[in-house]
């Protein structure tokens, strides 16, 4: 399903168990040899700082991977040991942000325009009978909406993704819900030992039953575990 922000890339997050080797090399052999892919290190972790002590440690990339610095201490880093990386953090600004987007939806598309039907809805007349609607038949049906239009003609400060209708008319708490999940999880997993966790289709219900299971993985691993966010072009 289209996002928010186009994407061209896919984000994979690799997880290690404590005492693994866990550095750059091992998570992309790790992708190449589940995924048959190549990939490079996405510095989208938020990095964790303590009360007190992150005074100091927030200077030090231990236990971190490609890590960024920003007026000397660390800010982002592409993985590390879980401890080290602030999820809560992460998850929260996602959250805000997507609530916020939703609102200014709310206000300038969902009070000033009627329901319109999903995306979806005009796949499966495509599926249903392809030759009669093309994929071009029947996207120009699903733009012609004058919802759609709204959502596509809307030149604020948020871009209104008109292919995920479907998750703006579920409301607020389902739209903020799929991006705290994203920003932790990304498009897929791997487990420790070599699963690898994705959307079994690209509907909004596939991938919160994928993010869903991907989140309470991610919970169920020790603090010393190590991360790391791979780009796949």
């Amino acid at each position: 399903m289209p996002t928010n922000i186009p994407l061209t890339n896919t984000i994979v997050t690799v997880c290690f168990n404590p005492g693994d080797d866990a550095d750059w090399f091992a998570a992309s052999e790790k992708v190449n040899d589940l995924m048959q892919v190549n990939g490079t290190p996405a510095r989208r972790f938020r990095v964790r700082h303590r009360q007190f002590i992150g005074w100091l440690t927030r200077f030090f990339g231990y236990y971190l991977l490609d890590a960024v610095r920003k007026f000397g201490a660390i800010t982002l880093a592409a993985g590390g040991r879980k401890s080290r990386l602030d999820l809560p953090g992460m998850s929260q600004v996602a959250a805000n942000d997507a609530i916020a987007r939703w609102r200014a939806w709310n206000m300038h598309i969902n009070a000033t325009t009627a329901n319109a039907r999903t995306w979806e809805d005009f796949l499966v007349l495509h599926h249903t009978a392809p030759k009669k609607v093309t994929l071009a038949e029947a996207r120009r049906r699903f733009e012609q909406q004058p919802r759609v239009l709204a959502m596509l003609a809307y030149a604020g400060g948020d871009v209104f993704d008109p292919y995920e209708l479907s998750l703006y008319q579920a409301g607020e708490a389902t739209y903020a819900g799929l991006y705290w999940r994203v920003a932790l999880i990304g498009d897929a997993l791997i487990t420790t030992d070599g699963r690898v966790m994705q959307a079994n289709g690209d509907s909004v219900a596939d991938r919160f039953r994928f993010l869903n299971d991907a989140c309470a993985y991610l919970r169920s691993l020790n603090n010393r575990a190590r991360l790391c966010a791979v780009t796949i072009a």
